[in-house]
């Protein structure tokens, strides 16, 4: 409001001006000069060819004259000039000039550019940067342009006035001669009887101030008369209207002020509750939400879910309260928070045959020793079938649930037949190897590692019914090379281990592990069944630091009963091996620095089951000869220690 005041005051200077272009140019004295607030003011003048040098002389006059009667000051009123024709120039700024003499020196210097006229180019440049804050623009300060032109606009200028009207910027159209009135009103601002001013010609462009002189610097009706108004009142020129604060709206009687109410008119976005103010609001919420941090939607006071209730086990949420209830199985006691187990065994509602075991809300069955569940999971079977069929054991029967298995004395092997027994337990083993491929072994060395599978190969009694060998390589991922029941020879295995690809990435151990534990002693990859007890051994080769978790996978493999072996060379982590490696780990674990010395531990490796010793237990001689596991572990260090001093070091002095 107070802008349109400024912009009516500057109107008043302007015009004023305009009364006196005839005269004598008034004195510069401070009492001859209409004070007014701050106002930057900017002339738009017309420099086409159509001007006449003696007409662009006259509208040069025209600017100094009305200067001269305004408050010049870079506190007071800036004044910016700009000229155009088919092109816009900045004679000088805003922010140029803050005294009179030097902006009236500049103006007389400005020469015509003489060409078309793009009126609608000339205010797009006034309002993108005339009235700019680098131009000299000042923030809450009224911006008025003031466009002098002959002639009808060679563009559009409408929409660009209106944005400039929209930004702010009061314009006042001055029409001489032949310029077009329709164009003159779509550039100016309203009200036109106030802003459109057309003349004859350039020597009559004084007449843009004669019809409104008496309403200039004149008396301020607001201040002088009983307005009336409720809330404001603001003078205009000869006259005055009523305003009202904001939130509060102008009634039909233009004097009295009444609230807006936002809530009432629907023009909010609460949620829930709507809290009205004039011309404002606040949301609120219903009992049991709370209002969230956008001051406008609500959620629901979960007191469940923010710990503030004592049920027992379930608490049941609704806005604002709760209620407990109690798992499956539970009962909710008179307190309502509360719970007691049901207890069907207890209170007789099963039909177990021999044992009823309770849990709450529901019941298993079970049976007596000797027998076992049957499937109807309620009626149980005596289980000791060595003592109800004829199991035929040559040697031993044992009873298991359901079934029954034979075994022979220690030192004599089960026979195919499952029922009788041989002379010598023979080397059958089922013998999975899981290789490093990592991109730290090298290609070459990788050779190095499936020579080293072969010699271990070779030690081994393979055949489909004797020892079962399969093959797994890793790196980031997991990739079985052959399972157990791909070949039945030692030669159709060698042959595919050399065949093997080098896979080259990471060193994922523990995913290893886990495959093997998963897939490779499972039956459908070729692993005798477990009442066989065919002996499972896992043998690790690896050259570094694994990059997952190998414990749990580990644990797991030995849990299972498959007797671990881990050999490392090189960077390899003794402590992981170790991990790795069945008990006792010495007998399990081996290392060594150098790929060139693996043939040597494979050499001594050999994986066969003693007689005297638990199954996937190494041995170094024949399998119906067993000598101390401890003579076999002392024989392997002591060749790693041979190989180390004297074919590591040497091949080291030789690099």
């Amino acid at each position: 409001m107070m802008k349109m005041k400024h912009l009516a005051a500057l109107c008043g200077f302007i015009l004023l001006d305009l009364v006196v272009f005839t005269a004598a140019r008034p004195q510069t004295g401070s009492e001859q000069k209409c004070k007014s607030g701050p106002v930057d003011l900017v002339f738009l003048i017309d420099s086409s060819r159509s001007v006449r040098p003696h007409e662009f002389e006259t509208m040069r006059k025209f600017m100094i004259d009305i200067l001269d009667t305004l408050d010049i000051g870079p506190n007071a009123t800036r004044v910016g000039v700009v000229q155009y024709s088919s092109q816009v120039r900045s004679e000088f700024s805003l922010k140029t000039h803050s005294k009179l003499e030097a902006m009236v020196k500049n103006i007389n210097q400005i020469v015509p550019l003489a060409q078309g006229t793009m009126t609608g180019l000339a205010i797009k440049y006034v309002m993108d940067l005339a009235f700019t804050a680098e131009e000299g623009d000042r923030p809450k300060v009224p911006n008025v342009a003031v466009i002098v032109t002959d002639g009808r606009p060679q563009d559009r200028v409408a929409e660009v006035a209106a944005e400039a009207r929209e930004k702010g910027i009061e314009i006042y159209a001055v029409g001489v001669a032949r310029a077009d009135m329709a164009s003159l009103r779509a550039m100016a601002s309203p009200p036109f009887e106030d802003h459109v001013f057309l003349v004859e010609s350039f020597d009559l462009i004084h007449q843009f101030g004669l019809q409104f002189q008496d309403k200039l610097c004149g008396v301020d009706l607001c201040l002088e008369s009983d307005h009336g108004c409720d809330h404001m009142c603001e003078s205009s020129p000869g006259s005055y209207h009523c305003l009202c604060l904001p939130g509060f709206t102008l009634n039909d009687d233009g004097k009295t002020c009444a609230a807006v109410d936002l809530c009432a008119e629907g023009k909010h976005n609460c949620e829930q509750v709507c809290i009205s103010s004039p011309g404002s609001f606040t949301c609120d919420c219903n009992r049991g939400y709370k209002l969230n941090d956008d001051k406008r939607t609500c959620s629901t006071i979960d007191l469940c879910t923010e710990g503030k209730h004592d049920c027992e086990q379930i608490c049941v949420s609704s806005p604002g309260v709760f209620t407990c209830d109690c798992n499956d199985g539970y009962t909710l006691n008179e307190d309502k928070k509360t719970c007691t187990p049901i207890d069907l065994c207890t209170e007789g509602k099963h039909d177990c045959e021999q044992i009823c075991i309770s849990a709450p809300g529901v019941f298993t069955c079970d049976c007596n020793k000797g027998f076992k569940l049957n499937k109807d999971k309620k009626t149980c079977t005596n289980m000791d079938l060595c003592k109800t069929v004829e199991h035929g054991c040559e040697h031993q029967c044992v009873s298991t649930p359901g079934s029954y298995y034979c075994v022979c004395p220690d030192s004599q092997p089960l026979q195919e037949d499952g029922k009788s027994c041989g002379a010598c337990k023979s080397a059958n083993i089922d013998l999975v190897l899981l290789i490093d491929g990592s991109k730290s072994v090298r290609p070459q060395n990788f050779e190095l590692v499936k020579q080293f599978v072969n010699q271990v190969v070779d030690s081994l009694d393979v055949s489909a019914h004797g020892t079962r060998v399969g093959l797994v390589q890793y790196s980031s991922r997991v990739r079985t090379e052959f399972p157990l029941n791909m070949y039945h020879s030692a030669e159709e295995i060698k042959a595919a281990v050399m065949k093997v690809d080098y896979m080259e990435k990471g060193t994922m151990t523990g995913l290893a592990l886990k495959h093997m534990l998963e897939y490779s002693f499972s039956e459908a990859e070729g692993a005798r069944p477990a009442n066989r007890h065919i002996p499972r051994i896992g043998l690790v080769f690896t050259d570094g630091r694994s990059q997952d978790d190998i414990t749990e996978y580990a644990k797991q493999a030995k849990e299972a009963g498959i007797t671990m072996y881990a050999v490392g060379v090189g960077k390899a982590v003794e402590d992981e091996l170790r991990e790795i490696a069945s008990e006792p780990v010495e007998k399990h674990f081996h290392y060594t620095t150098d790929f060139m010395a693996i043939s040597n531990i494979a050499e001594n490796l050999k994986l066969n089951v003693c007689p005297e010793e638990s199954q996937g237990e190494i041995e170094v001689k024949d399998p119906c000869a067993c000598e101390s596991l401890v003579e076999f572990q002392q024989a392997t260090m002591s060749s790693l220690e041979q190989l180390t001093h004297k074919h590591i070091l040497s091949n080291f002095n030789h690099h």
